[in-house]
């Protein structure tokens, strides 16, 4: 089973204007939606369209908690949330005209007995399993909340995912996660180095491997990606042609391709293309990517 964790999920209620957005004034919308997600919800709703079960943990409260369960629960995912006693799961404002504003909530307290909580049902781990865990630590969590689920589970063969920046990703390398995920910048961050060239980012993801990761999967945008395999291959794939719409879930849908090509196919080659095609794919959508999209682009790379 693969397992997803959404530590701080959404509704991101997208507002989108004919004109550009004029503070302090009034301002009508043209139009608007609501998308119900998370990184890790994120990743489980990717999984589900291209044929993988898993189950989403994390932290849901008040009404919105409940429409973010009811949105997991009409993808037909399996969700395991912990519920709450105060505060409701953040909504998020983006404003689409000219130029993008976003307006991004804290999201409620998570209180210890919450975290036992979670932590509990890491307990229904086993071996041959996924943990991916993505994103940003809400500030009612411990920072190493990261190092903590790990460290619970590290006597089991559970294969660990981290897409997370700098020092969350940095301190997680000991327990030899099976796949992080860096952009090209957020490589350059750790070291203090501005990197231009494939050669420097593949120098860099080797001194993470050294770190302990064992595979890196490096995002560049419209650059395309890399993998630095633990065979010690490198792989490198560009981006199909397309209207980017849509940056949100891009890398997320990135993590849940490449973890379902590798399942399907056992190869770092092919799992570096699915993911490929995943992140292009929702990022030349409104919303993430069908899986019709997906395997669509997945055949023209």
């Amino acid at each position: 089973m693969i397992y997803t964790v959404t530590f701080n999920p959404a509704i991101d209620y997208v507002v989108r204007m004919t004109d550009d957005l004029k503070p302090g004034m009034t301002n009508r919308s043209a139009s608007e939606e609501c998308y119900f997600g998370g990184k890790g919800i994120n990743v489980s709703t990717i999984l589900k369209n291209l044929g993988l079960e898993s189950t989403a943990l994390g932290f849901i409260a008040g009404f919105t908690g409940d429409a973010i369960k009811k949105s997991v629960d009409e993808k037909g995912i399996k969700a395991d949330f912990v519920k709450l006693p105060e505060g409701i799961s953040r909504i998020n404002v983006k404003i689409k005209g000219k130029e993008e504003t976003e307006l991004n909530a804290q999201g409620p307290m998570i209180p210890e007995s919450s975290q036992k909580e979670l932590f509990k049902k890491l307990d229904q781990l086993k071996d041959g399993d996924t943990l991916i865990l993505a994103g940003s630590i809400p500030s009612s969590l411990p920072s190493d909340v990261y190092e903590k689920i790990i460290e619970q589970i590290k006597d089991r063969k559970i294969d660990v995912v981290v897409d997370a920046t700098k020092d969350l990703l940095l301190n997680v390398l000991k327990y030899h996660p099976f796949l992080i995920k860096p952009n090209n910048h957020e490589l350059g961050e750790m070291f203090g180095k501005e990197l231009k060239t494939d050669d420097e980012l593949e120098e860099h993801a080797k001194k993470l491997q050294e770190m302990g990761a064992r595979n890196v999967l490096i995002s560049m945008a419209g650059d395309g990606a890399m993998l630095i395999a633990e065979t010690g291959e490198k792989f490198r794939i560009g981006v199909p042609k397309g209207t980017v719409k849509n940056s949100v879930g891009a890398g997320d849908s990135m993590v849940a391709g490449f973890i379902a090509g590798f399942k399907k196919n056992h190869s770092y080659e092919k799992a570096l293309k699915m993911g490929t095609a995943a992140g292009s794919a929702t990022a030349f959508s409104d919303d993430l990517a069908t899986g019709k999209d997906i395997l669509s682009i997945y055949d023209t790379l």
